[in-house]
């Protein structure tokens, strides 16, 4: 069976979101996502998962058009009040990314998990994927890196409360800037930075796109001076620990130390959005991103030729 000639973009590159064309200057981008609490606030909780959830929409280039809540609690564990917190935190998010929550579903599980299943529109012209990405482009985040670090250190009881305080504002913070640059023509390609971290998220956009990449581990960006303190004590998730045992199979490390080897295979929550981008439209992109306040406008790299879809960090 041949695919629908109206997918844009399905499941093959491993792209952040599918995108389905309604006619010659629309179409639909879906996506879902969820996880299980990385905080103990409720409210913030429910902020962070929507917000991640409504960033694949704009990795493509899309504005967030509809959303709805995916709940599953442990009934008898988690209050009424907490469940309501968590989905006053989602609903404010998506109110912010002036989308619609129409509605959802909530099942009963052993551990809560949250997350929206989310719709968004985008000019066919214009969409943003994993597979554009050129030699000469930049390599532009829009988010510090550590996270998951981060997360893993408050936990544990290992943090200071300005890094809690940093860490929740950066994985609340919505991608918005995803849709302007798209919408200008500024980016080639873009991923968002999640759960494979920077180096995983990278090795797909390089696979999909037939190119290398080379990344300057000193150009990327922590999330507080904090978490080399957090790495040097060993206090590093399991996903991100996975993530730099996958590394192997593309990367090739030429001098960058073991914590920023690390740091950019942190498992990220929510994270920054990872552009390709032209280096005669850097400006306008960096202009783009300050009226976002994006955290960060960081280039960590550029894309190269290569036969082999390999990232070299130094």
């Amino acid at each position: 069976m041949k695919d629908d000639p109206r997918l844009l973009v399905g499941a093959a590159t491993g792209d952040d979101a599918g995108v389905y064309r309604l006619g010659r200057d629309s179409a639909l981008v879906q996506t879902v996502d969820f996880f299980t609490p990385i905080v103990d606030d409720p409210f913030v909780y429910g902020q962070i998962a929507a917000a991640n959830a409504l960033s694949d929409v704009y990795a493509m280039g899309g504005r967030p058009l509809t959303a709805m809540n995916l709940l599953a609690v442990p009934v008898e564990k988690v209050s009424a009040d907490d469940i309501a917190a968590i989905l006053r935190g989602g609903a404010l998010k998506v109110r912010e990314a002036g989308c619609a929550l129409v509605g959802g579903h909530t099942i009963k599980n052993p551990e809560p998990v949250y997350g929206l299943s989310v719709t968004g529109l985008v000019d066919p012209r214009r969409v943003m994927t994993n597979a554009g990405a050129r030699a000469g482009d930049l390599l532009v985040l829009t988010k510090p890196l550590g996270t998951g670090i981060a997360t893993t250190g408050i936990k544990r009881g290992l943090t200071s409360a300005k890094l809690e305080k940093r860490a929740v504002a950066v994985m609340r913070q919505l991608n918005t800037a995803g849709a302007e640059v798209a919408e200008k023509g500024l980016v080639r390609a873009a991923t968002d930075v999640t759960g494979f971290g920077l180096l995983g998220h990278l090795a797909a956009m390089c696979r999909a796109s037939g190119v290398g990449a080379e990344i300057d581990a000193g150009a990327a960006p922590a999330l507080s001076p904090e978490v080399w303190g957090l790495i040097a004590r060993d206090c590093v998730p399991g996903g991100t620990r996975s993530n730099l045992r996958s590394c192997d199979a593309c990367v090739t490390w030429d001098g960058a130390s073991e914590a920023q080897r690390v740091l950019l295979a942190d498992a990220q929550t929510s994270g920054g959005l990872l552009l390709c981008v032209p280096p005669k439209k850097l400006d306008a992109v960096r202009k783009v991103l300050k009226r976002h306040r994006t955290p960060v406008a960081a280039v960590v790299g550029r894309i190269v030729r290569s036969k082999q879809p390999r990232i070299t960090v130094c």
